[in-house]
């Protein structure tokens, strides 16, 4: 422990999973934090205050009160520095750029294998993953993940920075990378392009890219047994920072051979054909329209505010909902079963990270195929309120992540766009709203000045009545009025 008194706080025993945020959370009450560092590796962590007033306060209210992250004791102490540069960190070797469509990821904790086609697994839903190359350093495992284009490396390192592949491991911390392009040679469990056909090997024909991106050695996931796919994934988050779940058999988030499944290569290839149709011939980017889990767990749900029916009215714009199960243990947990995989693969990918009234939500497969019937088990199988009927095709085609822009349908023909902001404006402010005529029906766009304020708007007063008529709301992807 250092003898004098320093503006530098040195902290022990933070879990590996915390974040710059977790830590910064300790000592914000105390004054303006200036910098913090994370050492994973050492589970160690170093806070410089504004001035060392601020840290005697922090040491001395926490020497009569056990401080804590993430629900474990963690002990402060003065640091032998004075004060931290921005090099402090040691985990940190590479140097980090402005923001880039390079992305270079290191991945603490690593108690489950890492390879490309996990890391494309978990970076993919963000945008199109051009190359990605692995590699071992000093600071643990690494990757450099290059996208096709900027916005979707800042919506990754926005979304994934802190969080955990698996359960409790395999924590992700990324940088923006300072290189302007990846060098790939071969597509093989290290390194991989995918737009560029590559042998596996020095001296070997390149493979069909196709097959091999998305299906790995052999034609089939991760490169398992033929004719079978995973049943567990670690798409999203369990509780704030968690990717994955228990598997199906016992190891958190790791894949799992699945009952059936599409049939190897050409039975998958068919059913993306096949989804992608519905789109119009494209997938959108991150979707590859041959998972078969449609059962989803969503964690961090706003549960004092969003029931059943509120879920319901959020979820059913990916697919129709049959049925909606809050946990009793957890009440911030919910299963939700949709009609098919496409759709459940359309909600893990546009709402993973969404928030709702306050609270970001974290969107997984579930370890369950289905929800069975209860008392407590909500069913919409039968509601005329899902949205996948006979206008399918059209309603794929206008999915999308949350955005600032919602559209009022099933309006009376004396509705005006007046009314439709009144009705929404308690959720957030309102910029604007225009009327559409369209085959003698009336609609409204409104658009919000956050997608937050959209959000919850949408999961509120969907299904709710303006002049006796139950309204339907959807994101648009218009971006102006």
């Amino acid at each position: 422990m250092a003898e004098s008194a320093s503006k530098v706080i040195h902290i022990r025993n933070v879990p590996s999973e915390a974040t710059e945020v977790d830590v910064q959370q300790l000592a914000q009450n105390f004054g303006p934090v200036q910098r913090v560092v994370v050492m994973r590796a050492k589970n160690q962590a170093l806070i410089e205050m504004q001035d060392i007033a601020a840290a005697i306060n922090m040491i001395q209210f926490y020497t009569g009160v056990q401080a804590s992250i993430k629900g474990r004791n963690v002990y402060c102490q003065f640091s032998s520095h004075q004060v931290l540069t921005p090099n402090e960190n040691p985990a940190r070797t590479h140097q980090e750029g402005a923001p880039n469509r390079i992305i270079l990821v290191t991945i603490h904790n690593p108690l489950y294998p890492i390879n490309v086609d996990v890391l494309h697994q978990v970076f993919s839903p963000h945008g199109f993953v051009e190359k990605i190359v692995t590699f071992q350093k000093a600071a643990g495992l690494q990757a450099l993940v290059q996208y096709n284009n900027q916005a979707s490396s800042i919506q990754a390192k926005s979304n994934l920075q802190g969080r955990n592949i698996y359960d409790g491991c395999c924590t992700l911390d990324i940088q923006f990378s300072n290189l302007s392009e990846l060098q790939v040679h071969y597509n093989n469990e290290r390194t991989r392009d995918y737009v560029n056909q590559l042998p596996d090997q020095p001296g070997k024909a390149p493979g069909n890219i196709m097959q091999q991106s998305l299906f790995g050695e052999g034609g089939n996931v991760y490169g398992g047994i033929p004719g079978q796919r995973p049943g567990v994934f670690p798409g999203q988050m369990g509780q704030m920072g968690q990717m994955g779940q228990m598997g199906q058999m016992g190891q958190p988030g790791m894949p799992q051979p699945g009952m059936g499944g599409l049939n190897a290569y050409g039975g998958a290839t068919m059913a993306a054909a096949a989804a992608a149709q519905m789109f119009g011939g494209n997938l959108p980017p991150g979707v590859t329209g041959t998972n078969d889990r449609c059962t989803l767990l969503i964690s961090n749900i706003n549960h004092e505010v969003v029931d059943a029916d509120k879920l319901f009215n959020l979820v059913s714009n990916y697919g129709n909902v049959l049925r909606i199960k809050f946990l009793h243990n957890k009440p911030d947990h919910a299963l939700v079963q949709l009609a098919d995989g496409l759709q459940g693969e359309l909600a893990v990918t546009y709402l993973k990270g969404a928030t709702v009234f306050g609270k970001r939500l974290e969107v997984n497969y579930s370890k369950y195929p289905s929800i069975n019937p209860s008392a407590d088990t909500k069913d919409y199988s039968t509601s005329n309120l899902n949205r996948f009927g006979r206008n399918a095709p059209k309603n794929y085609r206008h999915c999308c992540a949350p955005t600032r822009m919602l559209h009022c349908s099933n309006l009376p023909a004396d509705a005006s766009a007046e009314m439709v902001v009144e009705h929404m404006a308690p959720h957030g402010p309102v910029l604007g709203s225009k009327v559409i005529d369209k085959d003698g029906k009336k609609q409204v766009l409104v658009l919000f000045e956050s997608v937050e304020a959209a959000t919850d708007a949408l999961v509120a007063k969907h299904a709710s009545a303006i002049g006796g008529q139950v309204i339907r709301l959807a994101f648009s992807k218009s971006q102006n009025l």
